[in-house]
């Protein structure tokens, strides 16, 4: 037996708007919306897909990680898109650089990558 993959279901108070920060600002893709008004939908990047459920399915706030190849290519992609960037990519004690950005809802993802592979 084998775990194929994680997709986390975000809150979103607006969906449309939850997908939109996250293609525009975080430069993920597209993937679907489900429902007029959207009430369910979802983005990806690469291997890693995100849900948002409106009202539902979690809280506000959430964390987050994603691990990226390198987090600071991945800042200066997204750095004047105006993405809220809490913290710019640094190096942890925890072997990880990374960062923080805020999104729609409060939801905060941590960016970031091994710094033992560095």
């Amino acid at each position: 037996m084998k775990f194929d993959k994680a997709i986390p279901i975000l809150y979103a108070t607006d969906v449309s708007k939850s997908i939109a920060y996250f293609t525009e600002q975080l430069k993920f893709d597209r993937k679907w919306e489900w429902g007029s008004p959207t009430t369910f939908g979802g983005v990806s990047k690469d291997d890693v897909e995100i849900f948002f459920c409106k009202e539902d399915q979690g809280h506000p706030a959430t964390w987050l990680c994603l691990v990226v190849d390198n987090v600071d290519e991945y800042y200066q992609l997204i750095k004047d898109s105006g993405a809220k960037i809490i913290s710019k990519p640094d190096t942890k004690e925890w072997s990880m650089r990374e960062m923080l950005v805020e999104c729609p809802d409060r939801h905060i993802i941590r960016f970031g990558h091994n710094t033992d592979c560095d």
